[in-house]
């Protein structure tokens, strides 16, 4: 099913290589905070898109994206009805707080418009299901903002993996830790439950989804336990979850707001010929007769800073995927079960660590 109506051939396309014509992609930014100034340093680099919409809840908000990058034939305003009916807008690129991402990823997809969408793109396995469903009966493309897929260092732990570096993987661990505080941006609303929700769901589910994007299996059980040293969040602000895959294989991750250090993303892989550690390898099939550690001088994800992220590879994957019409490995369908991991982790802390049998449905 094509978008907005589309017609083979629409946007120039030309079956066997689906280039692009004369016309571009029309991207609509909605939800204008300090995300959405990278997201749209972005999309400005790929030339197969246009930007013809800003909006925010706060036209003001939008006007100053708009002239920061000087858009010139874009819609500004402040209502998300109008962008939904504009013909111009093909993506719909989807960054205000979390508790609007489901409803409006849900609108997007009934529009036609393909979908970039901030994590968490759901605060409840409802809107996860009702947002799934939606894209698979519209057909659009989509991506989910679990931008950590493509920063170096993953792309090459995965590659690394699927070359046997460290054997049969049995073990596995990715840690968030990344203090909070009202330097945040979007401290005022990410600290509550209401938009916040839950740790995993604000943050920790970027350590979720690399853990089942580099263990390439799915998470059959959970257990996990939480507390609030600072008091400064609604929700408890530390969690730690042990988790068992459906292939065997045992991990552990952890979300820790509370803490008091430099932003870290550990890693850590352990299989029966070799270990992973960060950057570090420790592998037989590939270094016989290796002394130490072997590092990889690469990009680590060991920011926080949105400018610090690979946005533009991102954007780019996405304008492939419409233009040659396959699913994302980052879809809205294959963030269901990051988001399905994290909300089981919050119900084995209500139940109070008792373990949870995945999928949830």
């Amino acid at each position: 099913m094509q978008a907005n109506g589309a017609t083979p051939g629409a946007f120039g396309l030309v079956e066997g290589d689906r280039t692009m014509g004369e016309r571009k992609l029309g991207v609509a930014i909605h939800g204008v905070g300090q995300v959405a100034y990278a997201h749209a340093a972005s999309w400005l680099k790929n030339p197969h898109v246009q930007i013809v919409s800003v909006t925010s809840r706060r036209v003001d908000s939008a006007r100053r994206l708009a002239e920061r990058f000087g858009l010139e034939d874009c819609h500004v305003g402040d209502r998300y009805e109008d962008v939904l009916a504009n013909p111009r807008v093909d993506i719909m690129n989807l960054s205000g707080p979390n508790h609007v991402h489901a409803e409006q990823g849900i609108a997007a997809a009934e529009a036609g418009k393909h979908i970039l969408i901030e994590k968490p793109m759901c605060l409840s396995m409802e809107e996860n299901r009702r947002l799934r469903d939606a894209v698979a009966r519209a057909g659009v493309k989509s991506v989910v903002s679990f931008v950590l897929r493509w920063n170096p260092l993953i792309e090459n732990l995965k590659a690394l993996l699927a070359a046997g570096a460290v054997g049969q993987l049995f073990y596995a661990e990715v840690d968030y830790w990344h203090g909070l505080a009202d330097w945040w941006t979007g401290w005022e609303w990410g600290r509550t439950w209401a938009s916040g929700r839950s740790t995993m769901l604000t943050g920790g589910c970027h350590a979720v989804d690399a853990l089942r994007w580099l263990c390439g299996h799915e998470v059959a059980e959970v257990a996990a336990f939480s507390n609030n040293k600072k008091g400064r969040f609604e929700y408890d602000a530390n969690v730690v979850a042990i988790l068992k895959f459906q292939n065997g294989l045992i991990g552990k991750t952890s979300a820790l707001f509370d803490a008091e250090m430099p932003y870290s993303f550990n890693i850590d892989l352990a299989g029966t010929e070799g270990t992973i550690r960060d950057n570090r390898v420790w592998s037989k099939p590939l270094f016989p007769g290796q002394t130490s550690w072997t590092e990889m001088k690469t990009i680590l994800p060991d920011s926080g800073d949105v400018d610090h992220h690979p946005f533009d590879a991102q954007m780019n994957h996405l304008v492939d995927c419409i233009l040659q019409d396959h699913e994302s490995h980052c879809s809205i369908a294959d963030a269901y079960h990051t988001h399905e991991v994290c909300m089981a982790i919050d119900q084995s802390l209500a139940c109070g660590g008792q373990p949870i049998r995945l999928p949830l449905e």
